[in-house]
């Protein structure tokens, strides 16, 4: 996220009272333990990290059925990292959602999509119908809407994702019809 927005990195880092050489530290020991030629399985490497889930609960996708684990996030009480296990235990994604019963944001239009605001699911369902796009790497992800803008004109919007998270908007002209 340091990429996009490395003011609120900072900010959240000092929030959370860790300093930036240890930061820098549990990301190199995570990339190691992703990168071993003996790593764990994703969904192992999760629970070993951060414990039991918080809930876990059966999940459908389309035809798949899944298990959905979440853990709850200090720096976002609002929100959960949700990893989603598929048959044979493969995890299948793992990124940001809103807490159960907690208050989504309300997204009406571009003004709303600001760095952190919302998550990909949020976006997706108020700016529908919305195109998905690759991301840049596995935990990132893209959206293409059209959102009004000040004076209520579509703006074709592409929005970028990193684990589930808003990070940045890119708006063009106004958008075409449906």
């Amino acid at each position: 996220m340091a990429d996009h927005n490395p003011e609120l990195v900072a900010d959240a880092r000092r929030r959370l009272g860790v300093s930036i050489a240890e930061m820098r530290d549990v990301n190199k020991r995570w990339q190691a333990m992703v990168r071993s030629p003996r790593a764990r399985a994703a969904a192992s490497r999760y629970r070993s990290v951060l414990g039991a889930p918080e809930s876990t609960a059966p999940r459908r996708i389309g035809d798949l059925d899944c298990e959905a684990w979440q853990w709850p996030v200090p720096l976002w009480p609002d929100l959960r990292f949700e990893v989603l296990r598929g048959p044979g235990g493969a995890v299948w994604n793992e990124w940001l959602v809103r807490a159960p019963g907690a208050p989504g944001p309300v997204l009406r239009t571009l003004a709303d999509l600001t760095p952190w605001s919302c998550t990909v699911d949020e976006a997706a369902r108020a700016f529908a119908p919305a195109r998905p796009l690759e991301g840049t790497a596995p935990t990132r992800w893209g959206l293409a809407f059209a959102a009004p803008d000040a004076d209520g004109v579509p703006r074709e919007v592409v929005a970028e994702f990193t684990w589930g998270l808003l990070q940045r908007t890119a708006v063009s002209g106004a958008a075409g019809p449906p």
